[in-house]
């Protein structure tokens, strides 16, 4: 099979109406290295970078309300600093660069889930600015295809 491991996928694909941050930034411990008198802290197996979480609400008004909250993981190797919140919004909105998302078989439902991952968290871009990296993420894309075709 050609596609292993995660899949690349734009911030826009996953959060169309954008998302709210709603947690504190924490590190992800490793539950398996750790002891009750150690913490160890996860590493991603890939890149070795140190992984952190956060949990967001997905802006989508028709996402199921189980479907709203979710983690994403960071990987970076200091730990993520959220953008500042905005006056009169009561969460803070916030957008995700490199993103994968990786699916697997949750173990107690037996239905299809995704982790999803991303190497940097920012304020949202304006909608002209948007529209600039839309157009540069989409020469991107076509380029890549085009050297994939060849």
């Amino acid at each position: 099979m050609a596609i292993q491991g995660p899949i690349s996928i734009g911030f826009d694909q996953v959060f169309p109406h954008g998302c709210y941050l709603v947690g504190e930034v924490q590190q992800v411990k490793d539950f398996d290295a750790s002891t009750a008198t150690r913490v160890v802290y996860a590493k991603d197996k890939t890149t070795g970078l140190p992984v952190w979480q956060v949990s967001v609400v997905d802006a989508d008004p028709e996402a199921k309300a189980s479907q709203k909250s979710v983690t994403v993981k960071i990987l970076t190797e200091v730990q993520p600093v959220p953008p500042p919140p905005l006056p009169g919004l009561p969460f803070t909105p916030v957008e995700f660069d490199g993103m994968s998302v990786t699916p697997y078989v949750g173990q107690e439902s037996g239905r299809l889930a995704y982790s999803l991952r991303a190497r940097a968290m920012r304020a949202p871009r304006t909608a002209t600015t948007k529209h600039t990296a839309s157009a540069s993420a989409k020469d991107a894309t076509t380029t890549t295809s085009k050297e994939i075709a060849a």
